[in-house]
């Protein structure tokens, strides 16, 4: 993809302004803001400056070639390099071209990750189980925390909601299009007769947006304690520590149930925001579905997004029609990131379609 020379340069110029008023600013968020738009510009203008240099070079070295007076040998040399530039002129830009698609607001934030069985009865909550230590293993390889909020147990093993927050740099921006239905197909361990059977389970993953544009006010929500829930014996608790947020116009419930109800107050009230945010940006992206095309980051949730197939070891993505054949290493957690790449590829490809499109 061709890049305008106006257009790199408007991206090199915003970098050194930035620079310029770092250099003078006192005030303490001007500083911060400054110092988060440098550092999200860096890597984009050090490509664009290597882009910039190789079309100089090969403008230099057409002159060259243009000279009647050029020796035979440096004639060519100069053809030689000229050649090799060109080759590695198209990598270069599609790299830069990447750097300057429209960057989603919260790629960079922490997540809460939110995971329900779905139907399927226990055989549902035991891959609620699986999807959260997938999750936590990826997490984990990608140098990130995981800190659970509040679980509930099924009697079978796993859960029928488990909600985590996930902190660390570009969290929202590998997981946000985990969102969905995860179905899978397997025998169940209760099942007698070997039959397979078809579960499923609900994700969603909520960034943590430092600015949160939404109407929210706590006067709108009703606050409720209760009994922590416990694995019973000494470990029961006996005190009303849990914490239950209601947001009345919206109805959107959030329950956290560790020990400390001063900790399950300010996690509630974070999640509840989270929550609310989530539905904010989902009405948005539903309201744009016509004019972006891409099957992922529509915002739907509601249908069928993934189907982990025991049986014949595969993982297909609906979404792109990505189908892998290494469901254990998958489910593990330590080939998801397959699977999250390829989503963010074929994202990033329909971007710059739009780009190319003028859209």
């Amino acid at each position: 993809m061709k890049i305008p020379e106006s257009k790199l340069s408007q991206v090199v110029d915003r970098f050194e302004q930035i620079e310029a008023r770092m250099g003078v600013a006192t005030q303490t968020d001007e500083i911060v803001r400054l110092s988060k738009e440098h550092a999200e510009l860096r890597s984009v203008v050090e490509s664009v400056r290597r882009l910039q240099a190789v079309n100089s070079e090969m403008a230099d070295l057409d002159t060259m070639l243009a000279d009647p007076d050029m020796g035979a040998d440096m004639l060519s040399m100069a053809k030689d390099e000229l050649q090799a530039l060109k080759e590695s002129l198209p990598e270069l830009e599609h790299e830069v071209s990447l750097l300057l698609l429209p960057k989603d607001a919260n790629d960079n934030a922490s997540v809460v990750l939110e995971i329900r069985a779905g139907t399927g009865g226990d055989e549902a909550a035991i891959f609620a189980g699986d999807l959260y230590r997938m999750y936590a293993r990826y997490a984990q390889l990608q140098g990130w925390k995981v800190e659970v909020e509040t679980e509930s147990e099924a009697d079978m093993g796993g859960y029928k909601e488990i909600v985590a927050s996930v902190t660390g740099k570009g969290v929202f921006g590998k997981m946000k299009f985990e969102s969905g239905v995860h179905r899978v197909q397997r025998v169940p361990v209760t099942e007698t007769q070997g039959r397979i059977h078809t579960s499923a389970a609900t994700v969603a993953v909520l960034p943590e947006a430092e600015d949160v544009d939404i109407d929210f006010n706590m006067n709108d929500v009703r606050v409720d304690t209760m009994r922590a829930s416990g694995a019973g014996g000494q470990h029961v608790n006996k005190t009303d520590s849990a914490v239950r947020m209601t947001h009345i116009p919206s109805g959107v419930v959030v329950v956290c149930d560790a020990k400390s109800q001063h900790q399950n107050r300010a996690n509630a009230e974070k999640i509840l925001k989270m929550r609310l945010y989530d539905m904010e940006r989902e009405r948005l992206d539903a309201e744009r579905a016509d004019d972006r095309k891409s099957k992922v980051g529509s915002g739907d949730r509601s249908g069928r997004i993934r189907t982990y197939n025991y049986p014949q070891g595969r993982v297909t993505d609906h979404r792109i029609g990505l189908t892998l054949y290494n469901l254990d290493k998958i489910v593990a957690g330590d080939a998801l990131a397959e699977v999250v790449d390829s989503l963010i590829g074929e994202d990033q490809a329909a971007k710059l379609a739009d780009m190319e499109a003028g859209l």
